[in-house]
């Protein structure tokens, strides 16, 4: 049978099953967008012939990465919100009250790049003025599933006292709901399915309760997923204490939000009983191990959800928080961080942290019958990492196999030297084919600085402990 592409002699990592499905010589077979067969590289050239062939010899070829959560409009910002306490309002809002929508575009075009060149090929995106960066995407080629942040937080929020209860616009939240389901309306299984929306409520926090039901309404009517955070800090649980006086779980469950539907993002501030609640309730938990440890210095109840019986997956969230969009740094980040929270060596192990950055994603998006792992029938979103890197030294397969380990806790994700996506080449030797990468991070670059002038008055304004630190001489 002819096929477009065969990726043969290579290390195969499927994902399927319970663990990681190795092949010791393994290939796949590509016909357009999806995969048409998976099995040892033997059987795969006896029945199929192809207009191109990949050899990965020395290569492992596994499915892409999916990053659950990541807000790239504000990828301009990395670095400028980095160990201090009130991240968001002193140290994130200034900048970003000064923000243009095109402005946050550029910026996001670059975290996409750091993106697919650490081998993640969906991106949960999920920020403001989506309507703009879904063109990075489709310009790109990457597999995305998007949604607008909506909320009723003006952009003035920085200026309020910290602990002051905020104030919501009507208005502001009416424009960004609208912006979602026309978002939804235009961009839905656009690109031959490659672009998906969902809706983005911001946390029951950052609206009235008015809106966050309108926003369900909406989901169950679309019969699609809320992806929100919630429980994410002790300035969420302050909002909604003062406003309602109840913790976020409690609230969401009282207005029926807990279920498959919702995708729960951080629960940092959850207990082990919200935790476990939740979790039974059928919905799922996305884990940002690298931002809430810079962020909060704090390890999220992951594993207690898990053990409850919850599916969970990670995220990278965002740059000004985690400064890595990167799923190699997330996935050891969430190994080391529940072995030292555990007191436990086997606590996390590399497997799981591999499972939740790729098929274990795919369910908590909804996604799993289309990518997450290698099987004939599934979008052919698939990576190749090169084992003759240093960090992958040595390469053994009997009696052990190392290669999971030295991927989760050995390799920084530059070792990634092909990643296709729905079918198509998107980068290789490291080389992304689609657009110019230096072009587009040199644009961004003077875009970033051009909007640290504009709010030199509220970065001085708001007077951050980063801010203090380069006065100190520390920076």
């Amino acid at each position: 049978m002819k096929v477009d592409i065969i990726i043969h002699n290579g290390h195969l990592m499927t994902m399927e099953g319970k663990g990681v499905g190795y092949i010791a010589d393994g290939a796949v077979a590509i016909k357009h967008n999806k995969i048409e067969a998976v099995g040892q590289t033997q059987e795969i050239l006896r029945e199929y012939t192809a207009e191109r062939h990949i050899d990965a010899a020395n290569k492992l070829i596994m499915p892409g990465f999916i990053d659950a959560h990541i807000h790239t409009g504000i990828a301009i910002f990395r670095g400028v919100a980095q160990d201090m306490s009130n991240w968001m309002q002193k140290g994130l809002w200034p900048f970003q009250k000064h923000l243009r929508p095109d402005e946050s575009a550029i910026g996001s075009m670059v975290n996409i790049i750091e993106g697919i060149k650490a081998g993640t090929t969906t991106f949960c995106d999920y920020d403001g003025r989506m309507d703009l960066i879904v063109n990075n995407y489709k310009k790109i080629g990457a597999r995305a599933r998007v949604t607008e942040l909506v909320n009723e937080i003006p952009d003035n929020i920085g200026d309020l006292p910290v602990g002051e209860l905020y104030t919501f616009e009507s208005s502001i939240g009416e424009t960004k709901l609208n912006r979602n389901l026309e978002l939804y309306e235009k961009h839905h299984d656009t690109e031959d399915g490659r672009i998906t929306v969902i809706l983005g409520p911001h946390g029951p926090d950052m609206m009235s309760l008015e809106l966050l039901k309108e926003v369900k309404n909406h989901a169950e009517k679309l019969d699609t997923k809320l992806h929100m955070h919630v429980a994410q800090g002790d300035r969420e649980i302050n909002q909604m204490e003062k406003r309602y006086g109840k913790r976020s779980i409690e609230f969401l469950d009282e207005h029926d939000f807990l279920n498959e539907r919702l995708i729960a993002v951080h629960l940092t501030e959850a207990t082990d009983e919200e935790t476990a609640f939740i979790a039974k309730s059928g919905a799922s938990m996305i884990y940002c191990a690298g931002s809430i440890g810079i962020i909060d210095g704090m390890v999220p109840p992951v594993q207690h959800f898990l053990d409850a019986g919850g599916t969970a997956c990670l995220g990278s969230d965002q740059a000004p928080g985690n400064n890595s969009n990167n799923m190699f740094n997330e996935m050891k980040f969430a190994a080391i961080l529940n072995k030292v929270k555990y007191k436990n060596p086997q606590a996390f192990h590399a497997t799981q942290a591999l499972r939740m950055a790729t098929i274990e994603a795919a369910k908590v998006m909804g996604i799993d019958h289309e990518v997450g792992s290698l099987r004939s029938g599934k979008k052919a979103d698939i990576i190749l990492v090169d084992l003759t890197a240093p960090a992958f030294y040595p390469v053994l397969t009997k009696p052990i196999r190392n290669i999971v380990p030295n991927l989760v806790y050995s390799a920084r994700g530059d070792e990634v030297d092909t990643a296709i996506i729905d079918g198509k080449v998107i980068m290789e030797n490291k080389q992304i084919l689609t657009i110019h990468e230096k072009e587009e991070i040199s644009k961004a670059q003077q875009t970033a600085e051009n909007i640290a002038s504009r709010a030199e008055e509220d970065i001085l304004k708001a007077d951050s402990d980063i801010l203090q630190m380069v006065r100190d001489g520390l920076l």
